[in-house]
């Protein structure tokens, strides 16, 4: 069951692909082969269930004529120890004891599914988070100097992404990660909200070791926008408030101008109280993209963290998306991941990342004086 859910998801979701490649009849088969899986077991159950009641019946039956006939016929050649009286009152007592007795073992059958659906929800419910607060953890309360990135490393299990990075990131500053897909951009702008911990090294921010610090506090102090707009089947204001209980309206608003996104706003059927669909579906790439921003403006972080914020627009959305982060990065500290490298270059710092290593960093003009990994990356991008 699972499995065909699974399949029917991807279907809805995958709707225009699946069209695109004309795969209509292979999602269907593929639908088709799980149906009969879950068809065929589910047919066992019923048939097992459905022969349970009459075979136990019958052979109740089967097991009191036996009795009767055997005993019957030693009590009417006085070879047992019964009366005929005593014997009927047996065969009375036995034929009343066999529907309790079905229906215990029914009832049997039951618990022991239930135990074993009791079990794996136990273990759902008591699977722990991998990252947790430590026993006397502080509240990391504010942000006045830098973030620290000291000899950092990390492994997925036993497949090393990130190893011996050194970065200090001052508040106010702006820093751009660059490199080829796999280098570790992610995964180091990741350890900052403790998504993940440091295998190795640490990571501090005002000399504060952030595994030290609770998990809330430290995420109150960022905000996070990614290249997957993550809205809610909710409206438009919402999807921006989000979280956020003591933002008036007006505050919303504000949000949604410094985001370029106001305009569209109003130009919706019920303005802010629009619902945009499941994951915002009645939006377009660069709406979603804007709402997501003025929900990181209201939220008003002194760390902003942008992974790969406009790769997936067309030019005009980027542009409109672009201002809006250029406004949301004003007098803040920002971490920006980009592939258009054509975004960063305005970054006080450029960090250039290859297999897990910083192999270079600088501000733009100097790194193309280099002419090493960073200029061979805009000449690719045909702007050097």
């Amino acid at each position: 069951l699972g499995h065909m859910l699974s399949i029917i998801d991807e279907t809805l979701s995958g709707m225009r692909v699946v069209k695109a490649f004309n795969a209509e009849g292979f999602m269907r088969r593929k639908f088709g082969v799980r149906n009969e899986q879950y068809e065929g077991v589910v047919r066992s159950m019923a048939n097992k269930r459905d022969l349970a009641s009459p075979m136990s019946e019958f052979l109740g039956v089967g097991v009191v004529t036996i009795i009767l006939l055997y005993g019957g016929t030693l009590v009417l050649r006085n070879e047992s120890d019964l009366s005929a009286s005593e014997f009927i009152g047996y065969l009375v007592l036995f034929s009343q004891i066999l529907v309790p007795a079905k229906t215990m073992s029914a009832s049997f059958s039951n618990i022991q599914r239930g135990l074993v659906s009791g079990d794996r929800l136990i273990k759902l419910i008591e699977n722990q988070p991998a990252i947790q607060d430590k026993p006397n953890a502080k509240v990391l309360h504010s942000f006045t100097n830098a973030i620290e990135f000291t000899n950092v490393g990390f492994k997925y299990e036993d497949d090393t992404v990130l190893q011996g990075v050194n970065l200090r990131v001052p508040k106010g500053k702006t820093v751009a990660l660059v490199g080829p897909s796999g280098a570790g951009k992610s995964t180091l702008a990741d350890l900052i909200p403790r998504f993940y911990d440091p295998t190795e090294g640490s990571i501090t921010i005002d000399g504060h070791d952030l595994r030290d610090c609770t998990l809330i506090s430290v995420r109150q102090h960022m905000g996070i926008v990614t290249q997957e707009s993550v809205l809610f089947n909710d409206t438009i204001y919402n999807n921006i408030l989000f979280n956020n209980e003591n933002a008036t309206a007006e505050d919303v608003e504000r949000a949604a101008r410094i985001a370029n996104a106001h305009e569209f706003i109003v130009q919706t059927p019920d303005g802010y109280q629009t619902i945009i669909g499941d994951r915002g579906s009645k939006l377009s790439g660069g709406q979603r993209q804007r709402l997501s921003i003025a929900r990181a403006v209201l939220k008003n972080p002194p760390i902003l963290i942008l992974d790969e914020a406009t790769s997936a627009l067309d030019t005009e959305s980027e542009k409109l998306v672009q201002e809006a982060l250029t406004n949301l990065m004003k007098n803040r500290t920002s971490i920006v991941i980009a592939h258009r490298l054509s975004t960063i270059q305005h970054a006080d710092e450029i960090v250039v990342l290859q297999a897990g290593k910083i192999v270079e960093r600088g501000p733009h003009e100097e790194l193309l004086q280099r002419s090493g990994l960073y200029a061979r990356l805009l000449q690719m991008q045909g702007m050097y």
